[in-house]
């Protein structure tokens, strides 16, 4: 296991959707244990394997006193229930932005060695996996906000003092609108 560096908002690997992991072996273990140690020492809730330059379907999280991590997600929403507050990024760090995001998921996908893994969830754990979910999709929080709320973050962003002004980032909107008005 090695704390590997996080890539930053405006590298190109945050916005390519990643390829659904197809081999569940030696070297994908060493990804989840690489993911779930540089989410631990930064103190994150998630990290997906984009962040550290992967582009493979693969997320850790930490919320609540559970630590996991799941193989090519697909998400399911048992109701049409909200959740709007402070969600932030380690791809963006020190920035927090309301959100909104659904109240309820049910995660499922599979474990480093294949196994079939379903996580219910609510609240903290339900945004974790819908905002690691859509790092997988070449998806930030930031697309989620609306113009106004976009506008300020860019704005902090510019201002941090990580934020590399010669590589510019574009902020797109969510390709998962819904009706519901989640992704927007």
């Amino acid at each position: 296991m090695t704390v590997q560096p996080i890539r930053l908002f405006g590298d190109p690997v945050l916005r390519s959707p990643a390829e659904a992991v197809v081999d569940f072996d030696k070297e994908l273990r060493k990804l989840v244990a690489d993911l779930t140690e540089t989410m631990q020492e930064a103190g994150g809730a998630g990290l997906a394997a984009p962040q550290l330059g992967v582009g493979l379907r693969v997320f850790a999280f930490d919320v609540d006193d559970v630590v996991g991590h799941l193989v090519n997600p697909v998400l399911s929403f048992p109701d049409e229930e909200e959740q709007d507050g402070p969600e932030g990024c380690l791809s963006i760090p020190g920035l927090y932005f309301d959100t909104k995001r659904r109240l309820n998921v049910v995660a499922k996908g599979f474990n480093e060695s294949g196994d079939p893994v379903q996580i219910v969830g609510t609240g903290l754990m339900a945004r974790c996996m819908q905002h690691e979910t859509d790092h997988l999709d070449g998806v930030l929080f930031l697309d989620k906000l609306d113009s106004d709320a976009r506008k300020a973050a860019m704005k902090e962003i510019r201002q941090a003092d990580w934020y590399d002004q010669e590589k510019p980032p574009t902020v797109k909107l969510s390709p998962h609108a819904s009706p519901f008005g989640l992704g927007r």
